[in-house]
């Protein structure tokens, strides 16, 4: 399904919306009633079971028409889960998407509190994090690196060419809604496969390392072991052949105990982690983008001509094969193999190879959804537009319609503001709840949006690369709010309120 062109943002939400909705009406009736299905064959068998067992009235083979479609209702039952809580993940995803068209965005998104840094020269003042932040509103990432990533834009700009091939790669995904709604519908449990750190710490790992020439050891052992037996069995040889490759694949495994446990002991959570990450690995491999910075996006998680999702694929298969031996009745087969023992050097193998790998993968993944984020803001503001961005010097801001990001596009109040050469500095006073605070929130806060590759809500804007300070906090109310522009130490602009007006002066650096 694409976008409807002639919609607007909200008119395409609620639509996708209610057919969500209805479809998860249905799934839930459909639930219920295979529950009950389920539910009256149990009962049907336990009276077959009574008729058949207890009072001998019917052969015992009747057993199985009960337990054959209680077997079928469950697996169909299964898939209407699955399904029902798509549609949960879906409805929930344009609910939110509504409520920031509509202004009710605020408490329903993620704060970014972990990014708070009292430090920072104008986190806190321009409401970078928190409830009802900047970061609430644009953040749709459901992993620690997209926010991580998307937290470092917002809080330091870019360089000039980063800067244009973020606008290019947000105005492309822009209208790509049913890209932003399969990420969605990958959902919580991909949130919570978010520790990057330690799975980029777990591939750099040092190597674990076996004897020389274990591996082909392992595979002899283990086909001498199958060819004994199989003698054995044919009665050409007795049971001393196999008996003696048991002791030397005891001996084997003496030899290689510590290594095996290590390997298997830590690889359970980073495969499953990297199972679900090779989702978010598989939307993207599966895109055709035309903006350079997403065509290197999709490129860098290509290892030797294959996409990361199939290398990732592979450690999975591994892992099962590995965990497959835990099994009661499969072990006593697994033993004579050598198969936990060949598995675990497959998989430190495979680490070996695309363990160094895993931090770009991840790092992909996480500025594939940072601009996913700013593409849903350039979309839900139409009346947006990509700021021109101009070479460092000389310093320059000049905005026309410029209005606050954070209030609702019919409440806030646009303004033209020019800050360069000919004007270098604006002083803005006038009584308490005038707005002082709201217009420097306003053009601090696009500065931002600007930098860091989004849409600002204004009309024009032409900027140049400038530092960012600001004081406005009730903590300053004896100074009044300010805020400053600067290229280098120099400031473009600043501005004392109600305490008075005072001399532009440069704010140091970080």
């Amino acid at each position: 399904m694409t976008r409807n062109a002639t919609m607007s943002p909200p008119t395409e939400y609620r639509a996708r919306l209610e057919r969500w909705r209805q479809s998860r009406g249905q799934l839930q009736q459909r639930y219920r009633s295979l529950g009950n299905a389920r539910l009256a064959v149990a009962v049907a068998g336990v009276a077959i079971a009574a008729a058949s067992l207890g009072g001998g009235w019917i052969s015992a083979w009747w057993l199985l028409s009960p337990l054959i479609v209680f077997v079928a209702l469950a697996l169909a039952h299964d898939r209407v889960d699955r399904s029902l809580k798509s549609a949960l993940r879906g409805t929930a995803f344009y609910e939110r998407a509504l409520a920031r068209c509509e202004n009710r965005w605020m408490g329903l998104g993620s704060p970014g509190e972990a990014f708070r840094d009292p430090q920072h020269l104008y986190a806190g003042d321009l409401d970078l994090f928190g409830r009802g932040s900047l970061f609430e509103l644009l953040s749709t990432a459901r992993t620690a690196a997209g926010e991580r990533i998307l937290a470092g834009w917002l809080l330091a700009p870019g360089d000039l060419e980063t800067v244009q091939a973020r606008q290019a790669a947000v105005a492309e995904l822009a209208n790509q809604i049913d890209l932003r709604e399969q990420i969605a519908l990958l959902g919580d449990e991909v949130r919570a496969a978010a520790d990057d750190h330690a799975l980029k710490r777990w591939g750099e790992l040092p190597p674990v390392n076996f004897f020389p020439g274990a591996r082909v050891l392992a595979l002899a052992l283990a086909a001498t072991a199958v060819a004994a037996l199989a003698l054995f069995v044919a009665g050409i040889c007795t049971l001393r052949p196999f008996l003696g490759v048991l002791a030397a694949q005891i001996a084997f495994g003496f030899a290689t105990r510590t290594q095996v446990l290590k390997i298997a002991g830590t690889v359970g959570t980073p495969a499953q982690e990297l199972d679900l990450l090779a989702r978010m690995l598989e939307l993207m491999e599966a895109q055709r983008f035309s903006s350079p910075a997403l065509a290197h996006l999709c490129e860098s998680i290509q290892i030797g001509g294959r996409p990361a999702s199939k290398r990732i694929a592979a450690l999975r298969r591994l892992v099962h094969h590995l965990d497959s031996a835990r099994n009661q009745f499969f072990r006593a087969f697994a033993a004579p193999l050598l198969w936990v023992s060949q598995f675990a050097m497959a998989i430190e193998k495979w680490r070996q190879r695309y363990g160094p790998h895993i931090g770009r993968w991840m790092a992909a993944v996480g500025e594939f959804e940072a601009l996913c984020s700013l593409a849903s803001f350039a979309y839900e503001r139409p009346v947006a537009v990509f700021p021109e961005l101009l070479p460092a010097r000389p310093p320059h801001f000049e905005a026309a319609g410029l209005a606050h990001p954070l209030l609702a596009p019919g409440q806030a109040v646009p303004n033209d503001v020019a800050l360069h050469r000919q004007t270098p500095l604006w002083i803005v006073s006038g009584s308490n709840m005038s707005g002082k605070s709201t217009l420097l929130r306003a053009v601090g806060l696009n500065t931002v949006l600007a930098w860091a590759g989004a849409p600002v809500t204004a009309s024009r804007l032409r900027v140049s690369p400038l530092r960012i300070g600001a004081s406005m906090r009730a903590v300053d109310f004896r100074a009044g709010p300010s805020l400053a522009l600067l290229r280098g130490n120099h400031p473009v602009a600043r501005h004392h309120g109600s305490g008075g007006l005072r001399r532009a002066g440069p704010v140091p650096p970080r």
